[in-house]
Formats: structure tokens, C-alpha cells, sequence
């Protein structure tokens, strides 16, 4: 194992030091337990925007904290959930009266542990709201999940909400937006090598050297199957195809009511793509990809949506929801409305994006 770290069990306290020098003026970090949160939190009379996860996923979600985007961000070890109080302290450092949105990918120990923390911060008067993300279209339960994983909507999510926040949206209104961009989008994933968690020392999984794993989650799950290595065209369309050709996707959501005082149940759909939709197209590299070669996988991209009818009207590509140096990439699509796009548009500085200021 190569790693520019010091001690295993320092890895993601000495990072978080280091973020929390290097963007003084953006964010401050509490340690014991650990969240990354605005400098300015907490911001009078807006909704506070919370989301976090296993390390390792850098820039998300700790380098999206900042004006139009999170107020505050929970990191856990690599690839392991954070922990009820780290949420909870996190919610009460910046909530500023108005409420707090949680926004949890669909991972089991993620969403376990937010439940948690909603219920704890609304003992406390708290007022909170709880949304999941579940976009992957590649994987319908895992070892990791029940229903599909939560990625690169996600990303979309914080930049569209946290806007929405800062535009002095309610609680309600900002978890009715979050609810509907996560139904709005849908993403796929591949590998092209696998990563190493510095504990373990060693890859998560083995991929021969003409090999290619298609639908893997960001912390290394396997993905939908494995095949001899394709071309950057190959690889772009079949995700492509996968994600515009996805059928309605239905299933039963755990949300708070603070009305009630306890959780309830929702119903959801997400409807397929169309022609004459305007879509969000991000693409993403899961760590060890360069940028050259995302631009290769967008030009076949944006081909395949215009031969489907889909219109591209804004685009992100980089390295924004990673897996620690894993090379693959994925693709995230998100229909957007008018209200979507511009709350996209709006001004965001965090270290991790950073448009229109």
C-alpha cells in the first residue's frame, strides 16, 4: 500500500486538519465528534443543510460546506458511517431556528444512524426533515443497502438544496425540492481498478488487467457484472442506455413528521426519461481517473442523449464523489426544471465548488 498518510488510525482526523487550515475562511472543524460546518453557522434565519458519510469520497461532503451548499458536513472513518452524535452536534451548531435537512444516501449504516440523530435533534426542539438519496440504477439491494445505493444525485442534491436554503426556502419546501431532484435523477458507475481502504492495507477486490466491473458502488461493492475491458464509446453508452432506459422505479421511503412527532411512510415513484426532457449530466471520476478521459466518456454522453431526444443543458465533470483512488468513472443525469436550474445557477463557495461569486 502507497499512501501519503502518516498513521492509519490518524488518516482522517490529520485530513480534516489539513481542510480545515487550508479554508479558514469557509469552514471550521469541531473534532470529538467530528463535522466540518460553515464559519459563519449559524445562518440567521435560513434552513441548515446537513449531509455526511464514510471518508474517502472527498471533495463530498466536507468540501461541499459553504455559502449555497452544505452548513455543515459529518465525516466518518473510510467507507464507515458517521455516528448518531456527530449528526446531532453538527444539527445543534448550526441550526439557526428555521430547521435542518439531513440528506442521507441509501446505505444501511447512513440511514440507521441519521434516523437516530432526526429523533435526537427533535427532543431537543429541533425541527428536522430526513430525505434519501437512492439513484443507482445498477444495484437493487446489496450487501450495503436495502434498495438502490445513494451517489452522484447526491452531489446535485446539496448544490440545488443548499441553494434553495440560502434563497431563504422553509424546511418543508427545501425537503419537498430534495425529494423531488432525487426522484429527477439516476446514475451508474464503473471500475476500472479497485481501491484501498488504509486499514485494510490491501484492494477491496481484484480486477484482472483486461477487465472491467460495471455498476460498482462508491465504496467498492461489486457491481452488476464483470467483463473484458471496452472502449471509452462502449463503456459511456451502455451506462448511458442503462440510466435514460430505466423504467419507473417505485418503493416506500421512512420520512419525519415533526407534526406527529414520529416517522412515516412515503410512497414514490420515479418516472423514466423521456424525449424533450432537459437534463443535468455529471460526470464523475471515482478517484484515479483524469479528467481527459471524462471528457471522452461526456462527447459519447451527449451524443446518446440527443439520439434519445434528452437535451444536456448544464454539465459537471471532475472528481466530486470519489473512491479514494479507484479509476472508473460514473454518470449521473438529472432532469431539470426551471426551478432546478436556477437554483444550479445560483452563486455557491465551498472548496469543492465553487461558481458565480
Amino acid at each position: 500500500m502507497k499512501k501519503l498518510i502518516n498513521a492509519v488510525d490518524d488518516v482522517v482526523r490529520e485530513q480534516l486538519e489539513g481542510m480545515a487550515s487550508a479554508h479558514s475562511d469557509l469552514l471550521k472543524v469541531h473534532f470529538d465528534p467530528n463535522y466540518v460546518y460553515r464559519a459563519d453557522a449559524p445562518v440567521a434565519g435560513k434552513v441548515a443543510i446537513i449531509s455526511g458519510g464514510g471518508s474517502g469520497h472527498e471533495p463530498m461532503h466536507g468540501g461541499f460546506v459553504g455559502m449555497g451548499m452544505l452548513h455543515a458536513a459529518c465525516p466518518g472513518e473510510v467507507f464507515t458511517s458517521p455516528t448518531p452524535d456527530q449528526m446531532y452536534e453538527a444539527a445543534k451548531a448550526v441550526d439557526s431556528g428555521a430547521g435542518v435537512l439531513f440528506i442521507v444516501k441509501n446505505y444501511t449504516g447512513d440511514v440507521l444512524n441519521f434516523e437516530t440523530a432526526a429523533e435526537l435533534a427533535f427532543a431537543d426542539g429541533i425541527r428536522v426533515q430526513n430525505i434519501l438519496i437512492d439513484d443507482d440504477v445498477a444495484v437493487k439491494d446489496s450487501l450495503y443497502t436495502a434498495g438502490r445505493r445513494g451517489v452522484g444525485t447526491t452531489v446535485l442534491v446539496e448544490k440545488i438544496v443548499g441553494a434553495a436554503a440560502e434563497a431563504g426556502y422553509s424546511l418543508d419546501a427545501c425537503a419537498d425540492l430534495c425529494r423531488r431532484v432525487n426522484q429527477y435523477g439516476r446514475s451508474m458507475g464503473m471500475a476500472l481498478t479497485s481501491c484501498t481502504v488504509p486499514a485494510a492495507g490491501k484492494p477491496t477486490f481484484e480486477l484482472g488487467d483486461a477487465e472491467m466491473e460495471i455498476g460498482i458502488g462508491i465504496h467498492g461493492e461489486p457491481g452488476q457484472k464483470r467483463m473484458p475491458m471496452s472502449t471509452a464509446d462502449e463503456i459511456a453508452e451502455m451506462m448511458a442506455l442503462e440510466i435514460l432506459d430505466d423504467p419507473a422505479y417505485s418503493r416506500t421511503v421512512r420520512e419525519w413528521d415533526n407534526d406527529a412527532g414520529s416517522w412515516v411512510d412515503k410512497f414514490l415513484v420515479d418516472e423514466p426519461f423521456q424525449a424533450g426532457d432537459q437534463v443535468i449530466a455529471f460526470v464523475n471520476s471515482m478517484g484515479g481517473t483524469p479528467v481527459s478521459e471524462l471528457y471522452a466518456i461526456y462527447r459519447k454522453l451527449a451524443q446518446v442523449c440527443a439520439d434519445k431526444g434528452v437535451t444536456i443543458v448544464r454539465n459537471l465533470i471532475g472528481p466530486y464523489i470519489t473512491s479514494l483512488e479507484m479509476q472508473g468513472c460514473s454518470i449521473t443525469l438529472l432532469k431539470a426544471d426551471a426551478e432546478i436550474l436556477k437554483l444550479w445557477d445560483a452563486p455557491v463557495n465551498t472548496p469543492g465548488l465553487r461558481w458565480g461569486i
